[in-house]
Order: C-alpha cells, then structure tokens, then sequence
C-alpha cells in the first residue's frame, strides 16, 4: 500500500521547484492532487504528465493572496473530490531588497502571497478536513523565519509569521484531528532562489552550511511527505528544519 492511498492533497504553487517535486512525490505515493498556482504553463504541462501515469490530478489557476481564488479553489475540490486529506501551502515569493529598499507595494505583495495566502488556505480548506475526519496541513515557511540575514525583510516577516500562525492552527484543530506542521528550508534549488540571487551571491550564503551545497526540491519534499502521512500521526506544531546544517550554530 502507498503512503498517501486515498488521500486527496492540495498544493499550492506547484508548477515548478518544491511545489512541484512534491506533487510528483505524491503522485508516486498514490495521493490524488489538486494543484494551484499562477504558472498555467508549467502547470498545464505538470498536470499533462501526471495524468498520462495514471494520476488523478485536478490543475487550478490560483492566486493565493485572493480570497475569492481560494474560495474558488474550495468548491471545486469539494465537487471533484468531496474532500481534502492533505494541505500543502507551498506558494511563495520572494524579494532580497532589505527595510529601506522595500517598497510597500513589495511588502504586500509578498506578505500577500507568504502569509495572507498561508491563512487563506487554512480557513477555506479546514472545513473540507473536517469532512475527511481529519487531515494534514503542511506549511512551508524558510530558514528565514528563523534566523536573521540582513536582507529581505518582506520575505522574513511573513516567513517568521507563518511560523507562528502554524502553532496556533496545530493547538486550535488538535482535537478535530487536523495536524498542522512546518517547513522551514535553506536555500533550495529552485528558480525562485536562482532568479533572486546571483551565483556570487549564492556562494555567500552558502559559506555557512556545514553540508557546503544548497539543497534539492525532492529533500524538501520528502519531509512534506513524511508529514502528509500517517508515519507522523502523534506530530502537531513541529518544526522540521531542512538546510544542510545553516541553522546549527
């Protein structure tokens, strides 16, 4: 039997990176997938290969920072699917400019997208958990919100945001036996991490992490996997740090 059999998941961003190694992840898994994301391209194309392998997959045109997408989103997972196992709030943006250099235009967009979006899912997608008895939520936040860099101050404030929002989501839906967990990645090879620094810069970053590479989109999705699943039924409110060793000292 496949870890996710019968579970139905929802992923947000998934058209390319952690997005994306996730829903293949899960789609090997057995999971059947409700895919978002404003990459239509991409996500035509992922949507394509999933279902040519078998895989029941339902691909949606998302922006996470609207309500009205993800009330959108909500209703035709309910009319597909009739419920929602497994919640992986994965969309994220991603802006290096530091306090002075941030426009507010940039910071809410970002927190929009980051935190906004993280919360969105959470209050339209609970109700279709609690149809399934239950359910986990994934949510991914970044190292950044659990250290400081000196840059990118829209993207840590909502990062560290979601850490905390996580918390109390796991302590407010423990009883109804939903699970609410968090990612926290280093830097990942993705193009969000690729398109907002330069390779210099980059090796810079990395000079700290001990396992001195940055890391792949499956590793991050192997733990979201262990999360989604049953391995970690007697786990809320975790932090599952997934950096090559960046936050060790």
């Amino acid at each position: 039997m496949k870890r996710l059999d019968n579970k139905v998941a929802l992923i947000t961003g998934a058209a390319k990176g952690m997005g994306k190694a996730e829903a293949q992840l899960f789609a090997q898994e057995g999971a059947k997938l409700i895919l978002t994301d404003l990459d239509m391209e991409n996500l035509d194309k992922l949507e394509r290969e999933l279902s040519e392998a078998g895989v029941q997959v339902l691909a949606i045109r998302h922006d996470v920072a609207s309500e009205e997408d993800w009330t959108m989103v909500a209703k035709e997972a309910e009319k597909v699917f009739g419920k929602v196992d497994i919640l992986v709030n994965n969309a994220g943006i991603l802006d290096p400019d530091g306090i002075e250099d941030t426009t507010l235009e940039k910071w809410n967009r970002i927190i929009g997208v980051n935190q906004t979006g993280t919360w969105l899912g959470m209050k339209h997608i609970v109700p279709l958990m609690r149809k399934a008895g239950g359910g986990s939520i994934v949510n991914i936040s970044s190292i950044y919100g659990l250290i400081g860099s000196g840059t990118s101050a829209a993207y840590q404030a909502s990062k560290g945001a979601v850490r905390i929002l996580s918390k109390t989501a796991a302590m407010e839906y423990a009883a109804e036996h939903i699970r609410v967990n968090t990612i926290f990645p280093g830097a990942i090879n993705t193009p969000m991490v690729s398109e907002s620094f330069s390779e210099e810069v980059l090796q810079e970053l990395l000079a700290p992490v001990p396992m001195k590479r940055i890391g792949k989109p499956i590793e991050v999705a192997y733990g979201a996997l262990f999360l989604a699943s049953i391995e970690s039924s007697y786990i809320t409110g975790a932090e599952l740090v997934i950096d090559g060793g960046w936050t060790i000292p």
